[in-house]
């Protein structure tokens, strides 16, 4: 399974998350069906079928985030050496063929939003060519265009 990079607070999140759709919505829908199914018959009662859809959807979420926070793997910022691009930490790269100076942040791919346009997610083709380059190093990055070359000028 391919480790899913969050940082700690984005892990806080969705542990919270987690817990409440567990611990308060899941007892709370069980007792919506068990108050609904006192109503007559199911099959005509909006009520039980409101609720048993809300069941599916809590234990779908559920799932989802169970499986990610097992794949999780928490962002340590102060154990980089600011020598490697890692997740979490800016780079300033330099276009090889038009000297363009371009500065991204290496995000977690649950956390990027393509709206940022200063971020790139570590699973993107940018993103994985960069991760764990240093200065200095060049980087060439297949993209549907073509090929695009960097050179690592700074970490931060």
């Amino acid at each position: 399974m391919k480790a899913v990079y969050l940082s700690k607070d984005q892990h806080q999140k969705l542990s919270k998350e987690l817990h409440t759709l567990k611990y308060r919505e899941r007892p709370k829908i069980i007792q919506d069906i068990t108050d609904a199914r006192e109503h007559g018959d199911l099959r005509e009662n909006a009520e039980y079928a409101a609720a048993k859809e809300k069941q599916e959807i809590v234990e779908r979420k559920i799932s989802r985030l169970e499986e990610m926070l097992s794949r999780a793997r928490i962002l340590d910022e102060s154990a980089s050496d600011g020598k490697r691009v890692v997740v979490g930490k800016k780079v300033k790269l330099v276009d090889t063929g038009t000297e363009e100076i371009i500065e991204y942040e290496l995000v977690p791919t649950t956390e990027f939003s393509t709206f940022d346009l200063e971020a790139v997610s570590v699973d993107s083709p940018v993103g994985k060519a960069l991760l764990g380059k240093t200065i200095g190093e060049i980087v060439e990055i297949k993209v549907p265009a073509g090929t695009i070359t960097y050179r690592v000028e700074k970490i931060f």
